[in-house]
């Protein structure tokens, strides 16, 4: 064990892919000399030099299918797009080309892309830099789906998502880049579709999706002083998700708090507690809750944008009050 960031822990998944298989390759903008707009591909250029770590237009949709193209032809391109709110520049490529070609040539052809970006908020960069996509990408067959929670996850996850023959849209979280975990040495692979339940506990079932782990889990130790024992589930992967984990948990605990930083309306909440609801709605001892971004575009001012969003003190709260109404009931 040794403590890296999360950071460090992206760019030594991709040293180590980039040294283990010469057909991984990588393009985005500022992954070269700069490093990555987070630092996450750091030192990668000067060890892997221009032929391998290109550095790219602002063009995402050039460059995605320029990704594509070099996928098709036996590569495993690793692209990075710096924020997802730019996924949409490229979506005739990622909706339309990466999510369809594997199904439309009838299995003949693989697709082993691995698309990079950045969700969330909590540095004040407004509308158009700040969004947290993922349930967009979620919606469209063909496309797997990963958000990881901290630098081990992160590292073991890159690494599952770069050997996949199928294109993975890995998110990364930009508030959790300089957070340090304690992260194994040596070869790390987390299977998708595992859900990793990081807490158990007896009361109530929260299921976080990227940073809401970690609020969770200091949520926890606020709760745990008042009686309240939570179990913890992080999700790892929306696309395969881990159903029978989440199902068996509320099974347990009668209760279900998802919390997800995308917006609330048509989110990845929303599908969880309605599969929830089909396969164990007489198990539950109260309505299934989610604390998700509200409806609004991400405003620029941090108190604004505080409110909106999740955080530990709402889980915290919400928590609280969700063990009041069961012991009223």
């Amino acid at each position: 064990m040794r403590e890296i960031t999360y950071a460090q822990a992206i760019s030594e998944a991709i040293d180590e892919e980039m040294r283990r298989d010469e057909k991984v390759i990588m393009f985005g903008e500022d992954i070269g000399i700069k490093g990555g707009n987070f630092g996450q591909t750091q030192g990668l250029y000067e060890k892997y030099g221009e032929w391998r770590i290109k550095d790219t237009p602002i063009s995402e949709n050039s460059f995605v299918g320029l990704a594509l193209g070099a996928a098709l032809t036996g590569l495993r391109p690793i692209v990075e797009i710096m924020y997802s709110d730019f996924l949409v520049v490229a979506g005739d490529q990622i909706f339309n080309q990466l999510a369809k070609i594997r199904y439309m040539s009838g299995g003949q052809t693989k697709v082993p892309l691995t698309l990079c970006t950045t969700i969330g908020m909590g540095r004040s960069t407004a509308a158009q830099h700040s969004q947290s996509l993922h349930a967009l990408v979620s919606h469209v067959p063909g496309l797997k789906v990963v958000m990881p929670s901290n630098a081990t996850e992160a590292k073991g996850l890159l690494k599952t998502a770069i050997r996949d023959d199928n294109p993975v849209i890995f998110f990364e979280h930009r508030m959790e880049f300089n957070q340090k975990h304690n992260v194994p040495e040596g070869e790390i692979l987390i299977p998708f579709g595992k859900a990793n339940i990081v807490k158990e506990g007896k009361d109530i079932t929260v299921v976080g999706i990227a940073r809401e782990v970690s609020n969770s889990l200091k949520a926890s130790e606020r709760l745990v002083k008042e009686g309240i024992d939570i179990e913890i589930i992080d999700l790892r992967t929306i696309v395969p998700m881990d159903r029978k984990t989440i199902i068996n948990s509320v099974k347990k605990t009668g209760k279900l708090l998802i919390v997800d930083e995308g917006h609330e309306r048509c989110g990845v909440a929303a599908e969880i507690g309605m599969d929830i609801i089909k396969n164990v709605f007489f198990d539950l001892d109260l309505p299934i809750e989610r604390i998700c971004t509200k409806n609004v575009p991400i405003p620029f001012s941090p108190i604004l944008e505080e409110e909106i969003m999740p955080t530990e003190d709402k889980i915290y709260h919400r928590v609280k009050r969700m063990m009041r109404r069961d012991n009223i009931g």
